[in-house]
């Protein structure tokens, strides 16, 4: 008893100096005050990267079944190609270039590789005023995935692989980034007040511009347009494919918008999040059954192809502002959108630019008027600046992606062959069809 007694206080002494370090280290260990803001805007950084991910499977989904099934093989090879060739490019050049910090406003700096926060890093060490470098890195690198993959439906059935992925290498990697930098990564058009919340204009009407040169530069399928002026419908290969593809990139939306308010650190943020997700499912929606009514009474039937597109366009038109229209502000902002697309599908027609998917309609024209929507919401808008930002954006892009176009047809050709063309790409390009079992012989 008297050893236990001696033995109890001696014990008590050696714990005191490590319960008081314990008690040190909690008191300096920082609050979720203080990192939560860090840990759920990284979460929703993740979260919705994952959903702008999925909208790959949607291109994918919505151009293997819009185009024949001669050239189903094509269109998936491309996108699975494309998305991991932009993942490349944009980690290696793209994200240091549009987010360069400090610059001159216009070009930021060319071969800097993205580098990842630590293992293990510490609340200490993190910069808790934002989110983890790694998160925000994804984040913007599947939006430039999906600039990429508007060009790959609008060039569908005619132009060759390797062509279409080295203008994919600089679209990603160079083109992209430099104008995004001009409003996301603090640039002139930032400095000057325009306003693109989610990308009406930096993301879709980019891809749509890069679509548009190279839809002239390519030229029409064989037999889409007689010398008459006549149009030849060639309808895909599977409707019901193409549908599940818009609904896919209808979900993919949700994080394209709602990830684009950046922050979800506060009670407020996340309200914003969930009202821009309610925006956004109200564009697409009113889209869609406007271009339902609208072909009913232009054709007489509803147009499939068009309510698709229709519901993609209202889903373009909100994205430069999803947050701050009230849900019959989304509605009308999204019907136009459905309208768009319903008179310049036979618009383009009409001047022989062959866009398969319709990605021109749907990404350009309605990008560019969900664009100038932003003035009826938001206060801090300007037209004749927001007018600015479209025609900066148009002129680069188109001008720049023209050049390569032409260029690369020169050297390389991006154009297949009549005989191979007929054929279909499939076969003609890699050797394998989606759907063996129903070719001839």
């Amino acid at each position: 008893m008297k050893l236990l007694n001696t033995l109890l206080p001696a014990a008590a002494l050696i714990a005191l100096p490590s319960l008081g370090f314990a008690q040190d280290a909690e008191a300096a260990a920082p609050g979720f005050d203080e990192i939560g803001p860090y840990i759920m805007t990284t979460l929703l950084f993740c979260m919705a990267g994952f959903l702008v991910f999925f909208m790959a499977a949607g291109f994918a989904m919505l151009e293997g079944g819009l185009v024949r099934s001669k050239n189903v093989t094509m269109q998936m090879t491309k996108n699975i190609a494309l998305y991991s060739v932009a993942a490349i490019m944009y980690w290696f050049i793209g994200f240091n270039l549009m987010y360069p910090g400090d610059f001159n406003g216009y070009v930021g700096s060319f071969f800097v590789p993205t580098e990842l926060d630590p293992v293990g890093v510490s609340a200490a060490d993190a910069a808790l005023d934002y989110a983890s470098i790694g998160s925000d890195f994804f984040f913007q690198l599947v939006f430039v995935a999906a600039t990429a993959s508007i060009v790959s439906g609008a060039l569908a059935e005619r132009i060759k692989l390797w062509p279409f992925l080295v203008f994919v290498v600089l679209l990603t990697g160079v083109m992209y980034p430099i104008s995004g930098s001009w409003q996301w990564g603090g640039g002139w058009l930032s400095e000057m007040g325009f306003s693109d919340f989610a990308g009406s204009t930096v993301v879709h009407s980019v891809g749509g511009w890069a679509a548009l040169a190279g839809a002239i530069v390519l030229g029409p399928r064989l037999g889409k347009y007689g010398k008459d002026g006549k149009v030849t419908p060639m309808p895909g290969s599977n409707l019901a494919l193409a549908t599940l593809g818009t609904f896919i990139l209808w979900l993919g939306w949700f994080g394209f918008n709602g990830g684009s308010q950046l922050a979800m650190g506060t009670v407020g943020d996340v309200s914003d999040v969930s009202r821009i997700f309610a925006n956004t499912n109200m564009a697409a929606a009113a889209g869609a059954v406007t271009a339902l009514i609208l072909t009913q009474v232009m054709y007489s039937k509803p147009d499939l192809t068009m309510v698709l597109n229709g519901a993609l366009a209202g889903l373009v038109s909100i994205t430069a502002e999803p947050l701050a229209p009230s849900l019959f502000g989304a509605l009308w902002i999204g019907a136009i959108g459905g309208v768009i697309v319903v008179l310049t599908v036979p618009m383009l027609d009409k001047l022989k630019i062959d866009d398969v998917v319709g990605a021109i309609p749907v990404h350009l024209f309605a990008g560019i008027w969900g664009t100038i929507a932003v003035v009826f919401y938001n206060s801090d808008a300007n037209l004749v600046t927001q007018i600015t930002g479209i025609i900066a954006y148009g002129v680069f892009t188109f001008i720049a992606s023209f050049v390569v176009w032409f260029i690369l047809k020169m050297v390389m050709g991006i154009r297949v062959s009549e005989e191979d063309e007929i054929a279909g790409l499939d076969m003609a390009e890699l050797g394998m069809e989606a759907y063996p079992e129903f070719s001839k012989g």
